[in-house]
């Protein structure tokens, strides 16, 4: 009895976990899976329909708009976010004064909920009577209102945007990357006459390749996964130009709020989160892949 306690003790710690996955995420995939083949409008009976879901997917123009999108905003996002986030963690790691309360101002955006940040920004962005078109107007910078949500500026306004909130949680671990390469490797380099800028493209970035990978896998998926911010800033407009895939298949599950179609369709959106699936799973191995090829052509 006192060995099958202890045999069952591991099992038992990880229970409440494993049910609450089970109930929030394998369940509703298995739902997922049987409505992708049914028309269903969150009333009545689903009639089942076969592959028309996977059709009118082909042929929804919306729907391939919104993946180019999500592809702009991604590719954005990780220009501004990887780049910006290295080159704070760098200073950061230095013996600079006050980089503590620097670091802690940093991360703090990541910590502040995206809709709530989003709306800031949308008081600092608005055409009309946003701070930032009254300062820009005030110093001669502009002779009129610049509509950064509402124009070709919105992509870049909503990617600036994104970048801002994801900056900190990059920093944290370049940082943490920073912090584990051994100084003596520096010493060594100042010895030979290396400067600031030979250390950092010779040694720094080498050393930092494992954690780079893990970020830049990270900021991919946490990339192709925005859209809250979005949302809030422009709801995907003007004219579908910052509609995202995730957006997109929110507007299709919950219409009301999102101002999408007059019915939830349920059937056409399991069947637009599941091909959102396949091209993130897609778009992650393929990295996966290229990661791989790059680790054996180093060694």
């Amino acid at each position: 009895m006192t060995k099958w306690r202890h045999a069952s003790q591991p099992y038992l710690y990880i229970f409440p976990s494993a049910l609450l996955m089970l109930v929030f995420s394998v369940y509703p995939i298995i739902w997922v899976f049987r409505f992708m083949f049914y028309d269903y409008l969150g009333y009545g009976v689903p009639k089942f329909t076969g592959l028309y879901n996977f059709e009118r997917l082909m042929r929804d123009t919306q729907f391939w708009d919104a993946l180019v999108n999500t592809l702009v905003f991604s590719a954005g996002k990780l220009l501004v976010t990887i780049p910006v986030a290295l080159i704070v963690a760098v200073i950061l790691n230095t013996r600079l004064k006050g980089r503590n309360v620097l670091r802690i101002i940093y991360f703090m955006p990541t910590v502040i909920s995206i809709a709530v940040m989003s709306v800031v920004f949308y008081i600092i962005f608005n055409s009309y009577n946003g701070i930032l078109n009254q300062y820009l107007l005030k110093f001669g910078l502009i002779s009129q209102n610049i509509e950064w949500l509402s124009s070709k500026h919105a992509m870049l306004t909503v990617v600036l945007v994104a970048a801002w909130g994801a900056i900190g949680n990059n920093m944290l671990l370049f940082l943490a990357g920073l912090q584990g390469i051994p100084h003596d490797v520096y010493e060594s380099a100042e010895i030979d006459g290396a400067g600031s800028v030979q250390k950092f493209v010779y040694i720094t970035i080498p050393m930092l390749g494992p954690v780079l990978q893990v970020i830049m896998m990270l900021a991919i998926i946490s990339a192709l996964k925005g859209y809250e911010g979005i949302m809030v800033l422009t709801g995907g407009g003007p004219a579908g130009t910052t509609e995202v895939m995730y957006l997109y298949l929110f507007k299709l599950l919950f219409p009301i709020s999102a101002g999408g179609p007059a019915a939830q369709e349920i059937g056409y959106g399991s069947a637009v989160g599941f091909a959102i699936s396949v091209i993130v799973g897609m778009i992650t191995a393929i990295y996966f892949l290229l990661s791989k090829k790059l680790n054996q052509a180093h060694r």
